[in-house]
């Protein structure tokens, strides 16, 4: 994407999901001539499980198939109720996406906020 040099507009967003299986899920899906900050990404287990349920999170670049891991599966663990908040900034352009996984039978709600720049 060049570097833009006309107008366009600049919204405050935000996206929700519930995880409930391991299925790999999309979180931001980026569009051409859009530049998306991620504010924070929060993360709450809310079936109370005494079994801790682990996420992960990772860049798709363009959704070329290469993935970069920002959060590690081995490393981030919820435990019953708990919430887990990631609020270092994430910029993406592009086609990029934004993808987190669980662990089997989780139940974990997601919120995503984020600054949608659309300059097409």
């Amino acid at each position: 994407m060049a570097i833009p040099s006309g107008s366009g507009t600049e919204v405050l967003k935000r996206g929700y999901f519930k995880l409930s299986d391991s299925t790999e899920t999309a979180i931001l899906t980026g569009v051409a001539n859009h530049i998306y900050t991620v504010l924070s990404v929060t993360f709450c287990e809310t079936a109370g499980s005494t079994d801790p349920e682990t996420i992960g999170m990772h860049l798709d670049p363009s959704n070329a198939g290469t993935e970069y891991e920002i959060l590690s599966r081995q490393n981030v663990v919820l435990g019953a109720n708990a919430t887990f908040v990631f609020n270092d900034r994430l910029v993406l352009s592009g086609t990029d996406r934004l993808k987190v996984r669980a662990g089997a039978g989780c139940a974990i709600d997601i919120v995503i906020s984020f600054i949608d720049q659309d300059w097409s």
